[in-house]
């Protein structure tokens, strides 16, 4: 292995960044944290200062920077406060990190993770927003600043663990993509009967640990049909080559199917602790902290259709991965901004679980969209995404 690695955790108080977290502290001798950041959770950053000892530290709102300050001079640390989107791009691009894991929720994630692409850093991939939202800006932003990005989705790592070593040969050699999804807690449900489906029954995802957002995404199969739109970007298929299976027990985390029809997959527990420590450790391997598979107790692997139990619209809006992949350049931007959007008002209460999919719908057809050229267009077209869909949503109250 290489001398220490210096991480910068883009979200080190969420579910990735805390996993992220336990695999460092797992192997002192090989990484250490530059920086962690987060949103609000003071509390909890002082305890990760206080373990890793980062020398920065970034909350984005100021109260929240302020408070954190506050609580390291008071432990005696010497972690240096920072807050706002500016000092998120800052740590991701600093001249002494290695590598950034960009772990932060939604479109709020895409500048530090092209500051980081820029930068050339080693970019580990837990944010599909900025591939979903930035597309081929952020593919150039990668190309020119000579990064390597890795996925860290279980997903997608598990396709790249899949493929080739050698990426040039991808199309050559390579079928189909396959994703599996465990269907999530709704699977075999009546369409009908999810409208009084409650946030929090929402967010019981039955075989992973994740937010709050992510979860509510994975009971809809919106979590799908984004990682549809970054697979497509990552590997360079087309989106005929990309197909979803329902794979309830999340064993086969996916699959890739090659040109003589046979197919390799990556199987674990599912624990995100494996991608995390693939991301950290490529080429190499480390331990993750995860456990093993245990095959003699292994239930029976399933597999399904997405039309299953009878019900072809159970998971309507993973149809708009492709609708927008085949649509007009930025789509799969406003589709990302209407989903957010449409998530916060389902667990705010404004709107029924069955009207996020109207949500993201009716926003898609509303908004006329056209290729982002730079960042400030981008964010431009996220805005007025937002206001779009904050509309439906008025409507639907």
């Amino acid at each position: 292995m290489q001398s220490v690695q210096r991480i910068t955790i883009l979200g080190s108080t969420g579910s990735i960044g805390k996993s992220t977290l336990d695999v460092l502290a797992r192997h002192p001798q090989q990484f250490a944290v530059y920086a962690l950041t987060a949103s609000t959770q003071v509390d909890l950053m002082v305890a990760q200062c206080a373990q890793f000892k980062p020398e920065v530290a970034v909350m984005v709102h100021e109260d929240a920077a302020r408070l954190l300050a506050e609580k390291l001079r008071a432990e005696g640390l010497k972690t240096v406060v920072r807050c706002g989107a500016a000092a998120l791009d800052e740590v991701a691009a600093a001249p002494q990190v290695d590598a950034v894991m960009a772990a932060i929720v939604g479109a709020a994630g895409l500048s530090p993770c092209l500051s980081a692409a820029r930068a050339g850093k080693k970019l580990l991939l837990a944010n599909k927003e900025a591939l979903v939202m930035g597309g081929e800006l952020f593919l150039s932003a990668v190309r020119e600043g000579g990064a390597v990005m890795l996925p860290i989705d279980s997903e997608h790592s598990a396709i790249f663990q899949s493929l080739p070593e050698d990426p040039t040969t991808w199309q050559r050699r390579v079928h189909k993509i396959i994703l599996t999804a465990s269907g999530g807690p709704f699977r075999g449900r009546d369409p009908i009967s999810l409208k009084d489906v409650t946030p929090d029954q929402a967010c019981a995802h039955p075989n992973w640990v994740m937010g709050r957002k992510i979860s509510v995404d994975s009971a809809t199969m919106m979590n799908k049909a984004l990682e549809v739109i970054e697979a497509r970007y990552l590997f360079s298929l087309a989106p005929e080559q990309l197909e979803v299976v329902i794979h309830p027990q999340s064993v086969i985390h996916s699959m890739v199917q090659y040109k003589d029809n046979s197919v390799v997959a990556q199987l674990g527990t599912p624990d995100m602790r494996v991608p995390i420590a693939y991301g950290l450790s490529w080429p190499e391997r480390i331990v993750s902290g995860a456990g093993a598979l245990d095959f003699h107790s292994l239930a029976a692997m399933t597999f399904e259709s997405l039309d299953d139990h009878g019900h072809p619209m159970r998971f309507p809006g993973l149809k708009l991965a492709w609708d927008t992949l085949n649509g007009t350049p930025g789509s799969c931007a406003v589709l990302n901004a209407a989903n957010e959007i449409a998530v916060d008002a389902f667990l705010k209460h404004q709107i029924r679980f069955d009207q996020i999919h109207h949500v993201n719908e009716a926003t898609l057809n509303a908004v006329v969209s056209s290729r982002p050229e730079n960042l400030e267009a981008l964010l431009g077209l996220d805005r007025r995404t937002r206001e779009a869909a904050r509309t439906v949503v008025a409507r639907l109250g």
